[in-house]
């Protein structure tokens, strides 16, 4: 296994360490019991260091995001999807569709959008996949 060269054993096995050599049961008891008494203070530093990189990462998200918000009324275009797409559609074809009009705010950032017709669409929409339409 080792090729032609003299096998040696590690010094480890032959010898047992002064580390190894030192330690007893009792002494291994009393630092185990030390480092649980420090475990509840470090899982609370830990805690802290998650809440403030949260805090930084919020900080971050909300200084980059542009928040958009529609009022009832206001008159938006709807995202085309590619599955509602046709199927012989280029792909310079419109990814925008509408206008359609704001009916109703269903919750944060979703909406609930009716045609110029005054037919409701089946669904919701959420914030992100829609854009104001400007006449």
């Amino acid at each position: 296994m080792v090729y032609g060269a003299e096998a040696l054993i590690p010094v480890e096995i032959g010898e047992p360490s002064t580390q190894y050599v030192r330690a007893t049961e009792e002494s291994n008891n009393e630092e185990m019991r030390v480092n649980l008494d420090l475990l509840e203070g470090k899982r609370e530093a830990a805690l802290i260091r998650m809440a403030a990189q949260k805090q930084v990462i919020e900080r971050y998200y909300n200084r980059k995001t542009r928040l958009r918000f529609f009022k009832i009324g206001d008159f938006v275009l709807k995202k085309v999807f590619q599955s509602a797409k046709a199927a012989n559609s280029e792909k310079l074809s419109t990814t925008w569709e509408g206008p359609y009009k704001v009916r109703d705010i269903a919750g944060k950032g979703v909406y609930e959008l009716e045609t110029m017709d005054d037919k409701v669409l089946p669904s919701h929409w959420n914030v992100v996949h829609l854009k104001r339409y400007y006449f």
